[in-house]
């Protein structure tokens, strides 16, 4: 964010609890010493001696891409991007269009 200074906040995709619960994702060892550890556990019902912690990267890949799509969409201007995807399918078409002249040896047109 200060490197590039394009960005004026951070909205964090998480992973809540409710999604541990509902896909029933497996738990791995915490860090220890984590700050944060000992008021999630009581807020949860976990034992604060023994830390753990689960990763977004557990959800499956379709849950995982709708969360972020949705962290995503308010920020998406859909008139620019209706127009680049246009303008990337004329590319695609111009290049399939300069690939058919070409047969299997390599050999170009003419």
């Amino acid at each position: 964010m200060q490197r590039t200074g394009c960005w004026s906040h951070i909205t964090r995709v998480l992973l809540t609890y409710d999604q541990i619960r509902t896909y029933a994702l497996p738990a791995a060892e915490g860090k220890q010493g984590d700050p944060r550890w000992p008021a999630f556990a009581d807020r949860y019902g976990f034992d604060p001696a023994e830390p753990v912690q689960w990763e977004v990267e557990a959800l499956e890949p379709e849950e995982l891409q709708r969360l972020v799509l949705a962290a995503v969409e308010p920020y998406v201007d859909r008139e620019v991007l209706a127009a680049q995807l246009a303008r990337e399918q004329r590319q695609r078409r111009a290049l399939s269009g300069f690939l058919g002249g070409w047969d299997a040896s390599g050999a170009g047109p003419g």
